[in-house]
C-alpha cells in the first residue's frame, strides 16, 4: 500500500492481486462528489481522457482491460471545477466529456491545463485508487 497526501484529499493505492478482471479503478471515500479523468502514454505521446461523475463511496472503472502502461496520471475537481489533488503534471481537460491526444500547448490548441498526479503502478495488470479526505 502506498499513502500521500495531496491538496485536500488522501490518496491511498492499492494493487489488487489475482482481481477476475484487469482495470484502473478510483474509489471516492470523501464527503464530495468529484469529476476524474486520467491520462496514460499512447502511440503519439499521452492522451488525457474525462470526465467521470464520482458519488462519495462510489467507484467507477477508468480503463478496461490490462494497464498498458507503468505509469497513469490522475486529476480529480469538485463539483464546482476545484482541482483537490495537487499533482505536478500538466495535461489537458476540457469543460465537458472529452479525449484528447497531446499534452502540450492546452491553452492553444482550446483546451485547460490541468496538473495530474502520477501514479506508479509497478506494471500491475489491475490497480484501484482511493481518495479519501485528508486528515
Amino acid at each position: 500500500m502506498m499513502l500521500r497526501c495531496m491538496g485536500s484529499v488522501l490518496v491511498l493505492v492499492f494493487a489488487l492481486a489475482g482481481a477476475a478482471r484487469a482495470e484502473l479503478k478510483v474509489c471516492n471515500q470523501s464527503f464530495d462528489v468529484l469529476n476524474l479523468a486520467f491520462g496514460q502514454p499512447d502511440e503519439r505521446g499521452f492522451s488525457t481522457e474525462g470526465w467521470w461523475r464520482v458519488a462519495p463511496n462510489q467507484c467507477a472503472t477508468l480503463i478496461r482491460g490490462t494497464l498498458s502502461a507503468r505509469f497513469v496520471y490522475l486529476f480529480a475537481s469538485d463539483v464546482f471545477g476545484k482541482s483537490v489533488l495537487q499533482g505536478s503534471v500538466p495535461m489537458c481537460v476540457a469543460p465537458r466529456r472529452f479525449r484528447i491526444t497531446g499534452e502540450q500547448d492546452c491553452l492553444l490548441r482550446g483546451h485547460i491545463e490541468a496538473r495530474f498526479i502520477e501514479i506508479d503502478t509497478g506494471r500491475a495488470d489491475d490497480w484501484t485508487v482511493f481518495l479519501a479526505p485528508r486528515p
